[in-house]
């Protein structure tokens, strides 16, 4: 249980400060990276009318998840970022099934890692607003209903990206501490692997699901 806290930094001086890097979770991530080249790859090569099996796959990948962004953002825009909803929706379902593979850890376990994605998701969906209404109308907005509403409209955009994050590190992270205290009480036997597999697999693909869907939401609020 003491590797429960355990992290791994390398401590880079920055004039007066140190920054700290979570040396697993940059290992852990890069492999993911790698992971999702060799699929596109894999996806992408010697493409056929009479696809293969992982062709498929990846073909159900994208147009599943350009028909959520179309329906979301319009035509137009799910042309633009159609493709980005799906490697994020990718990266993070590699990401939660990495734990799967013994002596591996899910990037997503770290904060840091939840809460870059929840900014990337933020910036964009205010990049898109902007151009979209331009920058007088988007910026009244949040003196709407009443212009003294400006302190609570920033809170609640603020608030979005901690409850993205938070809820995408939480389960991922309270997963990982379930496994482990329960593989102390029964000796890595049958209820650990099997609570590795359903964490890892099905709780994986769905926060890796709502994560993403929440970020196409996040975007359609702030065009519409």
């Amino acid at each position: 249980m003491g590797e429960l806290g355990r992290i791994h930094q390398l401590l880079v001086p920055v004039g007066g400060l140190r920054l700290a890097i979570n040396l697993e979770v940059v290992v852990m991530t890069w492999i993911v990276i790698l992971l999702l080249i060799l699929f596109g790859l894999a996806t992408s090569r010697r493409r056929s009318l009479v696809p293969r099996p992982i062709q498929v796959v990846g073909e159900i990948l994208l147009a599943q998840f350009y028909g959520l962004t179309e329906d979301a953002l319009g035509e137009d825009l799910a042309k633009k970022y159609a493709p980005m909803i799906t490697a994020l929706f990718i990266f993070l379902l590699f990401s939660n099934w990495l734990g799967i593979i013994p002596h591996l850890e899910e990037p997503t376990k770290d904060l840091n890692t939840t809460l870059s994605l929840g900014l990337m998701g933020f910036a964009v969906a205010h990049y898109v607003g902007i151009r979209s209404k331009g920058f007088k109308a988007y910026i009244s907005e949040y003196f709407q209903p009443i212009f003294f509403m400006l302190p609570l409209n920033l809170i609640g955009e603020v608030s979005k990206i901690v409850s993205i994050s938070f809820r995408l590190f939480g389960n991922i992270m309270g997963g990982s501490i379930i496994i482990m205290v329960v593989s102390y009480l029964c000796w890595n036997l049958l209820l650990p692997p099997f609570l590795n597999a359903f964490f890892g697999i099905f709780v994986g693909t769905v926060q890796a699901f709502v994560f993403t869907m929440l970020t196409v939401v996040y975007i359609a609020v702030q065009v519409k």
